[in-house]
């Protein structure tokens, strides 16, 4: 994976040059990407946008020609959306949300762990504030775990291979501040991946690995969380013998 950076106008741009599609890329004479990839209404005229996922940021599943991509906004909840719903304080362009996420899966996806691969993020500049999105490749046929228990039920196999997958992670170091079952995909073979990294980090081991656990089980309220966690804890504390390879 080849990272690299460049601006054109108020729009900075970091990139993996090697997952870029054909179809995506700008002329030649121009940068590898173009700051339309991160429109949601440039998509919408090209008419390439065949899906959707719920959420506050809106994320778009694109064709991209070779493959699908997924277009995620940055968006702001709370009160301080009814300020601004999209643009955050100007710090630096290598703490703005979208580049640090995007350098962070990139790391994860070089050690082999299961994220989507990182296609381009994006940041536009508004004097003392920013606008972003982060582009990815789409997992074909991936949907989030709570979406699967909630049509198919309590499958223990499968919470255990959640629980080894999540355990590979934190082995890693990985802080997931917002460990759900909705940022946990599981593809039609039973993998499982780890998506929405933003604010994360990598960190030494310390009790942020029961704090992930615990936000995970509550968001598995509506679904039998103490024997579904059983399951999962029972994958996160023998992760050597399941856990979820990358493909490719």
């Amino acid at each position: 994976m080849r990272l690299a950076t460049f601006r054109t106008g108020k729009v900075s741009i970091l990139y993996d040059a090697d997952s870029l599609c054909d179809a995506c890329r700008a002329p030649q004479t121009g940068p590898p990407i173009s700051p339309q990839a991160f429109d949601p209404d440039h998509w919408r005229r090209e008419g390439r946008v065949v899906g959707e996922a719920p959420g506050r940021g809106a994320s778009l599943f694109l064709d991209a020609g070779r493959g699908q991509w997924v277009l995620r906004p940055y968006r702001r909840g709370g009160l301080i959306a009814r300020i601004s719903s999209a643009r955050y304080l100007w710090t630096g362009l290598e703490r703005t949300r979208a580049f640090r996420e995007l350098r962070l899966t990139a790391e994860l996806f070089s050690r082999g762990l299961p994220v989507p691969r990182p296609v381009a993020a994006g940041v536009t500049r508004h004097g003392v504030t920013y606008e972003a999105a982060l582009i990815t490749e789409r997992l074909p046929g991936a949907r989030a775990l709570a979406a699967r228990l909630a049509g198919e039920g309590y499958h223990t196999p499968l919470l255990e291979t959640v629980g080894a997958t999540v355990r590979r992670f934190h082995d890693a170091g990985l802080d997931h501040v917002d460990l759900n079952a909705r940022n946990l995909l599981v593809d039609e073979r039973d993998r499982v991946w780890l998506i929405d990294l933003d604010r994360c980090r990598l960190r030494a081991p310390g009790p942020w690995r029961a704090a992930n656990l615990e936000r995970l089980q509550r968001s598995l309220a509506k679904f039998d969380a103490d024997a579904a966690m059983a399951a999962i804890r029972r994958g996160y504390e023998t992760p050597s013998s399941r856990g979820t390879p990358r493909s490719g």
